[in-house]
């Protein structure tokens, strides 16, 4: 069944971010949104020229008129436009036990503008004892006491805090879990990407955790799939606005599985004896090349998203097909039990991909593989793709 994921969140004119940015996001990760919009915005990649909070009765009749007809597997909740708004969802949303809630304590936008002021800051403690998750920046994380630990233990969710605000070469996510079946702290990091296009980031990391958790992914694994999404839709952001611009939601097409036993096909792999000869054929049909590993391979990416790879490597003697899975181990681990046989189990390759390879019933090589960023994005493609 589609997930149906409820966005309680402001307007943004300019598109990057607000509803704007969750709509894209739960459309792109295979969701149906539904929205309550708070507060219309004037807004831009420059800043924000206006706000217009939407009164609390019509925020609630928005939640009512989705919950009742619709029903929701998650929600997701963004600016929130004051605090009787705040304090009326959170009362809304005693009346859904047991679905997932998604709290992003926006307070200032990217530009720096206010978005919520100390008396809707406040009213925040309601809205964190129904999350199951709030995701605060570092700014954010101060104005709520400054402690995550702290406000696990006090409103029994868990607290992901986001360090794109921390600088340096890295950026690092923590989050502190409300699970005792899971680690107390755990951490991701990666690489910065270099881009003034990041209006929109927060909201669209606490979209695609709803997407997760509206499918029943736990919640480490639920961000990290998102924090993935977000860091392929900077790389693809249009390059929109003289200020902070809109990331490229449209552009993350086969980046992401969101089925557990559903793998999808996005990669091809054909032999190859003259490598320069095969890129230029290739380029000549219209692909896009990505990767070039000059003289054994050389990767392309093709409209609509899917990658397709030459290699003059011995073990290309045949094509091979490539399926991603989302989530590659517990996808073996369950053919394993019906009697497939694999010539690799799950492992991770020196080419940034988790793969597992095995043979069909007439011998053509199939990989299942996890990939990500990787496959369209690795830090070796070419520079004028």
């Amino acid at each position: 069944m589609t997930p149906r994921i409820l966005i309680i969140a402001g307007s943004d004119s300019g598109g990057g971010a607000g509803i704007q940015a969750d709509i894209k996001t739960v459309t792109m990760l295979g969701g149906h949104a539904m929205t309550a919009i708070t507060a219309i915005t004037a807004q831009n990649t420059l800043g924000v020229s206006g706000v217009h909070p939407v009164p609390t009765e019509m925020v609630i009749a928005q939640i009512e008129a989705c919950v009742a007809d619709i029903g929701v597997d998650a929600v997701k909740i963004g600016m929130i436009g004051s605090a009787r708004t705040a304090l009326a969802v959170a009362e809304k949303l005693a009346e859904l036990p047991g679905v997932p809630v998604v709290f992003d304590p926006v307070m200032v936008a990217t530009s720096g503008a206010t978005l919520a002021d100390d008396a809707t800051i406040a009213a925040f403690e309601r809205l964190m004892d129904r999350a199951t998750v709030v995701t605060p920046n570092i700014p954010e994380l101060a104005a709520l006491g400054g402690d995550a630990r702290a406000l696990v233990a006090a409103h029994r969710c868990a607290v992901l805090v986001k360090g794109g605000h921390v600088e340096g070469p890295v950026v690092t996510d923590r989050l502190y879990s409300a699970d005792p079946e899971d680690p107390p702290e755990i951490e991701w990091s990666n690489p910065r990407i270099d881009t003034d296009s990041t209006h929109g980031t927060g909201c669209t990391l606490s979209s695609a955790i709803a997407c997760g958790l509206a499918v029943e992914w736990d919640l480490p694994e639920a961000i990290r799939r998102a924090r993935r999404f977000v860091r392929i839709a900077m790389l693809e952001a249009p390059g929109l606005g003289r200020g902070h611009g809109p990331m490229g939601h449209q552009a993350v097409r086969l980046d992401l599985n969101m089925s557990f036993f559903e793998p999808m096909l996005n990669q091809v792999t054909v032999p190859a004896t003259d490598l320069a000869a095969s890129e230029r054929f290739y380029r000549l049909l219209g692909l896009t090349q990505v990767v070039r590993a000059s003289p054994r391979y050389a990767r392309f990416e093709t409209e609509g998203g899917a990658t397709f790879s030459i290699a003059t490597d011995p073990g290309y003697t045949a094509p091979v097909v490539y399926f991603e899975c989302g989530d590659l181990d517990v996808t073996v681990a369950y053919l394993q039990q019906q009697g497939v046989q694999f010539e690799q189990d799950p492992r991770d390759e020196n080419w940034g991909w988790r793969e597992a390879r095995l043979r069909d019933p007439a011998g053509n090589s199939v990989r299942l593989y996890q990939a990500g960023e990787m496959r369209r994005y690795p830090p070796w493609r070419v520079g004028d793709a």
